[in-house]
């Protein structure tokens, strides 16, 4: 729980279906250098078109499945390439660009890993909080800034049956990059909802039902010994800072992991896996 104060060589022959660079007239040009966010992390922003940058195995796998996801671009190693076919039985949706895996590392930087793959495709669609089912389990996340953090409840949520994951426009990274592949597929599967503002976005799950349940790790309410019911929404504050006043003064109730160790606090992620293990299990 967060604290508030606190390629190896090449197979032989050619892989039916990809392109390779070059081989074509009107072939696109690699850019000179990886394309970076504010904080100056590599593979975190969109592509240069405005859609959203995906790499590695899952994320890009999950995204090629996923029929509500537009393709745009697809960059693709030769093993990569061929291991996509065999994944898809040779029907992918959209046709790999072969590169090397230097081409692919100077779009995403150095430390990206990139398992061969890059993906240029639109955002998902996003739904309304009167889109979400009358029974849903959602997370609800106050001003989560880092990628890594935020992709790794994506991930969970994913695992868990979250029916969403409410958040702002603001202090928010964004669906793609370092995220997405932090989530390792699971933007496939938990939409974002996106609001103006937290607090009255709680406000009015609360108007349809939804219990709000907050963590806090100075809560005296254990999360143990809660009794809720769905539709439940898990609100989580940023490590440090924790839940800002207003959004806790949203919550219907705030709870604390009951730790019995030297030490009381956790990851945001690790304390949003607990919870939702938890709670998550709670029928509709």
């Amino acid at each position: 729980m967060t604290d508030r104060r606190n390629d190896g060589r090449p197979p032989q022959g050619r892989p039916p279906g990809p392109h390779r660079p070059g081989s074509r007239p009107g072939h696109r040009p690699f850019s000179a250098g990886p394309r970076r966010d504010a904080g100056g992390r590599a593979g975190n922003q969109a592509g240069a078109d405005g859609s959203a940058v995906l790499y590695g195995w899952h994320p890009v796998v999950q995204a090629l499945g996923n029929a509500a996801r537009g393709l745009h671009r697809l960059l693709a190693t030769e093993n990569a390439a061929t291991r996509l076919e065999a994944e898809f039985g040779g029907a992918l949706r959209i046709t790999p660009e072969l590169v090397r895996p230097s081409e692919i590392g100077r779009l995403l930087g150095p430390d990206a890993v990139h398992q061969g793959l890059y993906l240029e495709a639109e955002a998902l669609p996003a739904p309304g909080l009167d889109d979400l089912p009358a029974d849903a389990l959602l997370l609800a996340l106050d001003q989560i800034t880092d990628p890594h953090n935020v992709g790794a409840i994506v991930r969970t949520a994913a695992a868990f049956g979250v029916a969403g994951i409410v958040t702002t426009a603001r202090h928010a990274p964004g669906a793609t990059g370092v995220l997405a592949k932090s989530a390792s597929g699971g933007l496939e599967h938990v939409p974002f909802v996106t609001v103006r503002n937290l607090a009255e976005a709680l406000i009015a799950l609360g108007e349809r039902g939804f219990t709000r349940v907050g963590l806090d790790s100075d809560a005296p309410e254990s999360l143990d010994a809660l009794t809720v019911a769905r539709p439940l929404v898990i609100v989580l504050g940023a490590e440090g800072k924790g839940l800002r006043e207003r959004t806790r003064s949203c919550c219907d109730v705030l709870a604390r992991i009951p730790f019995s160790g030297a030490i009381r606090s956790l990851n945001v992620s690790n304390a949003a896996a607990i919870t939702l293990y938890a709670l998550g299990r709670i029928p509709a």
